[in-house]
């Protein structure tokens, strides 16, 4: 019978070296050195093979799976980088919202400012003439005075005893 490659019997590496020993004294270890010459390359070859045929699916169903999440999760985390950007967007229409409606505030007090200075000049431009016309009518009277104080001396001047001349 021919041999493959590699093969050696177990006639031609005796297993033990040294005294025999009871079955629970021996160490697991011996023998091994021998056992791992009888083992045939082709053998290790197919063992190979039917260890990777039998993982290499699951591992490869595994890969997809892994490659799958990871694509999801890139989608999640553009995902929730736009919400967050929807977030600040609301913060800021808020921000703006708010200046907004302090602006409104501020113009509707600048419109009663208005309207009070309007209100204050229209009253000032009434007390101007108001006054205006009492100075106007205060001169008159003191006119008024003055004329009647220089009728009344001319009267008096007319009304004096003259003395007669004697011819």
């Amino acid at each position: 019978m021919e041999q493959p490659e590699g093969f050696l019997l177990e006639a031609a590496a005796p297993r033990q070296t040294g005294p025999a020993l009871d079955s629970c004294e021996a160490s697991p270890d011996e023998g091994l050195i021998e056992d791992l010459a009888i083992i045939d390359k082709k053998a290790v070859e197919q063992l190979t093979e039917g260890l990777i045929s039998h993982y290499l699916p699951d591992l490869q169903r595994s890969k997809l799976a892994l490659q799958e999440l990871t694509q999801n999760q890139v989608v999640l985390l553009d995902t929730l980088e736009q919400e967050i950007s929807k977030f600040r967007e609301c913060n800021s229409i808020l921000d703006i919202n708010a200046l907004f409606s302090e602006a409104k505030h501020y113009h509707s007090k600048l419109v009663n400012i208005r309207k009070e200075m309007m209100m204050l000049h229209e009253k000032t431009s009434k007390l101007k003439k108001r006054a205006l016309k009492l100075q106007q009518k205060k001169q008159k009277e003191e006119l008024e005075r003055e004329q009647q104080r220089e009728k009344e001396l001319e009267r008096e001047k007319q009304l004096t005893a003259k003395p007669a001349r004697r011819t």
